[in-house]
């Protein structure tokens, strides 16, 4: 009887067929950026470098200008004050007399100042009472100048607690006055010019005119600059 079974195949037997393998060739990463959005970016980035570059600069420029100048505030007394009348009215008027000397000390020594326009006024319990103007000089360095703002005449107080103010003054044996002064200045450093603002206020404690019950008097007076 014939063998039925299946004769064994020659060669290597591998399996079903495997199917055809799709090769693809590494692109890379693309990149999402598109081109306005690209020159969007890219302008951004140039204008932050040119600004952050410009700030260094001037930063450097600055800190070798103060290096050099090593500016100094100005210092401003009220040397002396000479009140001979104030007198407050039943109907709140003031008759004022007040002359002080003031020093202005410029203790820079590269830096001239111009003093262009100069106002002072007088203030006492809020109201101002006194108003002027003092001529233009120029100030050199490491230099110390006086003025001589004077405040006379008749002014009315509208103040509610003037009245109280003054006769509680008057009895203490001293009248608080305040004394601002406005300028403008032009600072000369080489060839450059600055302009500042600066406002002066001096707290003035002036001893009561005719006192005889007294022997006080008036003390040298440190004034406060606001520059800005």
């Amino acid at each position: 009887m014939a063998d039925t079974k299946p004769s064994h195949l020659n060669g290597a037997y591998y399996g079903p067929p495997v199917p055809p393998q799709h090769s693809y060739r590494s692109m890379g990463r693309r990149s999402s950026c598109c081109g306005p959005c690209c020159l969007v970016s890219a302008l951004f980035k140039l204008i932050f470098s040119i600004v952050f570059f410009f700030a260094i600069v001037i930063g450097i420029i600055v800190l070798v200008g103060w290096l050099l100048l090593r500016p100094k505030e100005i210092k401003v007394h009220v040397t002396s004050a000479t009140l001979t009348q104030f007198n407050l009215s039943s109907a709140n008027n003031l008759q004022y007399d007040l002359a002080l000397d003031m020093d202005i000390r410029n203790p820079n020594k590269r830096i001239g100042i111009y003093y262009d326009y100069i106002e002072t006024q007088a203030f006492y319990d809020g109201d101002r009472f006194g108003f002027g103007t003092l001529s233009p000089f120029y100030q050199g360095h490491k230099n110390t100048s006086t003025i001589h703002p004077e405040f006379n005449g008749t002014q009315l107080l509208v103040g509610d607690s003037v009245t109280t103010t003054y006769n509680r003054e008057k009895s203490e044996g001293y009248y608080y006055v305040d004394v601002k002064v406005y300028t403008k200045l032009r600072l000369k450093i080489w060839i450059f010019k600055i302009h500042r603002n600066p406002k002066t206020k001096c707290n003035l404690k002036l001893p009561v005119p005719g006192n005889t019950n007294s022997t006080a008097a008036f003390e040298v007076t440190k004034c406060h600059i606001d520059y800005w």
